[in-house]
């Protein structure tokens, strides 16, 4: 029965993972190009890294500098300013 399927599978499930912002490391390793100079980045790619949020990191650390953000393929629900 579908009861019986569902308790099954709960009982195998795996803890929810962490939700996935985008961190000062995160930056740091994908500026590479840049000489892991994150206060003078201009571009940032962030693809597949499934974030779930951006957090305030970015805009601390490169937002004055940062002119290209790209977020390809991951599960960022909204984006609001």
């Amino acid at each position: 029965s579908t009861s019986t399927f569902l308790a099954m599978t709960s009982q195998h499930s795996s803890p929810p993972e962490p939700i996935r912002f985008i961190t000062l490391d995160l930056i740091r390793k994908r500026s590479e190009h840049n000489a892991g100079l994150v206060s003078t980045l201009e571009e940032l790619a962030l693809h597949q890294e499934e974030l779930q949020s951006i957090g305030a990191v970015l805009g601390r650390t490169c937002g004055k500098t940062l002119k290209i953000l790209l977020l390809q393929n991951n599960i960022i629900e909204r984006m609001t300013a």
